[in-house]
């Protein structure tokens, strides 16, 4: 298991974010490999199916793809992406052995009752969903706030991460880039 060393020089990062229209099949997830100083060091990708199950693959496709022994924590834009497609987070974190912060940016009463009248017979997307566990929320030093799940670090050292990244707004740039590579693969696609 990796620790999160905040300290170190050469941190890097892996932003994922998707892009998706809902009259399409499949989603384009990004991931992108950010150093510190902000270069991107490394680009990504795969696909999901819109309302799937198999979000959680193709993050992790995306990871086994760049075969990088030097990400030293991930960044996910949502957990729920791709139309309700639920990325299992604790199964991420315990596959890549990384620290993960998941952000989202509004207050939400929670998907469940979303869960339960589109998708009526899928115990396990509701299962995923409740495994997600609770946001905290935090104010970045670029004034915003954001929601954040984190795994194997804690609430302040993923302040500390996402301060180091965001360079205004409330956007890591790792997962801003991801979602502009997305959103442009997307649509090279047409």
């Amino acid at each position: 298991m990796t620790h999160l060393r905040l300290s170190k020089p050469a941190l890097r990062v892996l932003g994922f974010a998707e892009s998706f229209v809902r009259v399409r099949q499949r989603s384009k997830i990004a991931g992108a490999v950010m150093r510190m100083d902000l270069r991107l060091d490394g680009l990504a990708y795969a696909s999901a199916t819109v309302g799937g199950d198999d979000a959680t693959e193709a993050v992790l496709q995306i990871y086994k793809r760049l075969d990088r022994a030097d990400i030293n924590a991930l960044l996910l834009s949502g957990a729920v992406i791709s139309w309700f497609n639920i990325i299992d987070l604790p199964r991420v974190y315990e596959e890549i052995q990384r620290p993960l912060v998941c952000l989202t940016y509004e207050e939400s009463p929670g998907l469940e009752r979303y869960l339960r009248e589109y998708f009526p017979d899928s115990v396990e997307k509701l299962r995923l969903y409740q495994r997600l566990g609770q946001r905290e929320i935090i104010r970045l030093k670029t004034g915003y706030e954001v929601y954040i799940r984190t795994l194997g670090a804690s609430v302040d050292e993923a302040r500390i991460l996402l301060n180091r990244f965001t360079l205004d707004g409330r956007v890591p740039e790792p997962v801003r880039v991801a979602r502009l590579a997305a959103r442009a693969a997307l649509r090279a696609e047409d």
